[in-house]
């Protein structure tokens, strides 16, 4: 494993850096996209997440080799194009991993973490989840299964999750068309983060777009629908413990409290969020479906 080293750690320098620039930047254009505690609450959600990561990638690792060691179907070796290919099948994992923390609430409880700030800048990239490490690597298990060496396995989430820092900030608006057919940016990753009914649950690319385009996620940023973000239902907490957990607790008093037969406590769990058992919910697809109508009678500005 000395041969793969955890390059999240030697490239939070570069994140400091970027953000000072970046907050040079903006304020040289009169944009304003930091609110201190706002950064503040973001930074604690990153640290926090730096050091339980220490035990989840314990556990991931744990299970990457137990699979790799016991039931591996092939011997994939540590050569170059062995990386070609784990960069892809990685990309492909993170798209179905990311697009199913949208649809399915056991996942959203640890991911509505990175998308609770109301901003949008380098800082909102390291509001990561302090729980998501624990359980979702399992869209990754078929790595291992196939042959890939945990090691790269780690190395190669570890890059992904380095690319996707660039795309957290509104000084960039476009990059070369070529880039914005192929690959994530901020423009794109700008609509991820919108809570606006058209951008909701759209682009849940890492690094490549090109799944979103493949599996019908994709969505434009327009210029004449500005991105608003947060959630539907803003937190409205610069607590990192509540920002960590909050979900959580809502979504176990709505499994587990009141009058419910077992099969609609279990699919609180399964189902998207919004999800009510009385038929009472409103999911994404609701407010985006409504949000189009209007638009089609000419309701919306």
């Amino acid at each position: 494993m000395t041969e793969f080293p955890d390059i999240i750690l030697y490239a939070i320098p570069f994140f400091i850096v970027s953000m000072l620039l970046e907050l040079y930047v903006t304020t040289k254009e009169h944009i304003k996209t930091y609110e201190t505690k706002d950064a503040f609450s973001s930074i604690a959600m990153g640290l926090g997440n730096v050091f339980l990561g220490y035990f989840s990638k314990a556990l991931v690792l744990l299970c990457f080799f137990y699979i790799y060691e016991n039931f591996r179907l092939f011997t994939i070796p540590v050569v170059w194009w062995s990386f070609i290919l784990i960069f892809f099948a990685d990309d492909f994992s993170y798209y179905w991993f990311h697009r199913i923390s949208h649809s399915c609430r056991l996942f959203w409880a640890s991911h509505v973490v990175h998308h609770s700030s109301q901003h949008y800048n380098l800082s909102t990239a390291l509001r990561q989840t302090w729980s998501g490490g624990f359980y979702s690597f399992i869209f990754w298990l078929w790595l291992p299964l196939i042959g890939f060496h945990p090691g790269m396995i780690l190395l190669q989430m570890s890059i992904s999750l380095l690319y996707q820092f660039w795309i957290h900030t509104e000084a960039i608006n476009k990059m070369p068309k070529w880039f914005e057919a192929i690959m994530n940016t901020p423009s794109h990753h700008r609509v991820h983060h919108g809570s606006n009914p058209l951008y909701l649950d759209r682009n849940h690319a890492g690094i490549l777009i090109i799944w979103d385009k493949l599996f019908g996620t994709f969505q434009p940023e327009l210029d004449d629908e500005k991105v608003i973000y947060g959630l539907v239902k803003n937190i409205d907490t610069y607590n990192p413990i509540k920002i960590a957990f909050i979900e959580w607790i809502y979504m176990f008093k709505d499994a587990f409290s009141g009058h419910k037969s077992i099969k609609n406590r279990l699919l609180y769990l399964i189902k998207p969020p919004g999800w009510k058992h009385d038929g009472t919910g409103t999911l994404s697809d609701d407010l985006r479906a409504n949000w189009l109508k209007d638009k089609e009678h000419g309701l919306q500005k």
